[in-house]
């Protein structure tokens, strides 16, 4: 299995190609935020001879969705996210303009993703984990095979997710980081939404909200 990562937006937020042999790719947080940004990606894709076949998002915060109508568009895909972030999938356009940004509004998804759902494609399958408390609706996507884990914006190198914003709940939050991330195997590469990848190990010993 193959993880590219792109960084994208003002926000800067890490948008995930996940690829196999076959060459059929997810794509996790979508985040181009213009067409210069979308350009680059599909121009990623087309070098490395992928096809996407799955737009995945961990939750529907305005920066992880601002390239969904652009994969509609480019790739005929909908998202796939938990029912629970209906709400800030409608909202962003809104919330973007607080943050003095632009966007349309982002496409519905095509279906949702419940705790424990199976997602395959090529030769990959990610389990999917309900892990609330930066949203209601937070996912982590789990492929046990590669030894990895996508967690949006739940945990990150030395930090975790901001809970001050709609659906945000600290002790949720942590509730989700102990029982369901932090129990899988030490040597779990972490993916986050922003920042660099780091390890459940090095997580648990170095993350100040977790030690």
């Amino acid at each position: 299995m193959e993880v590219y990562r792109l960084v994208f937006s003002p926000i800067e937020v890490n948008t995930y190609i996940v690829a196999d042999q076959t060459g059929e790719c997810a794509i996790i947080d979508c985040g181009c935020y213009n067409e210069k940004e979308c350009q680059r990606l599909a121009r990623f894709i087309e070098l490395k001879n992928l096809k996407p076949v799955l737009l995945l998002n961990t939750h529907c915060h305005l920066d992880h969705v601002f390239g969904n109508r652009f994969i509609l568009e480019k790739y005929n895909l909908r998202t796939h996210c938990h029912t629970d972030e209906m709400s800030n999938l409608k909202n962003a356009p809104a919330h973007a303009e607080f943050f003095g940004l632009k966007m349309n509004e982002p496409p519905d998804p095509e279906s949702f993703i419940e705790d424990g759902d199976v997602i395959e494609f090529g030769n990959i399958s990610l389990k999917a984990m309900h892990v609330p408390g930066h949203t209601a609706g937070g996912l982590a996507f789990h492929c046990e095979k590669e030894a990895c884990i996508f967690t949006g914006d739940t945990i990150f190198a030395g930090s975790i997710g901001r809970t001050d914003l709609p659906g945000g709940d600290h002790n949720t939050l942590l509730k989700s980081i102990k029982e369901k991330i932090l129990t899988l195997n030490p040597s779990t590469i972490i993916y986050s939404g922003h920042g660099p990848a780091t390890t459940i190990e090095n997580e648990l010993k170095r993350n100040p909200w977790l030690t």
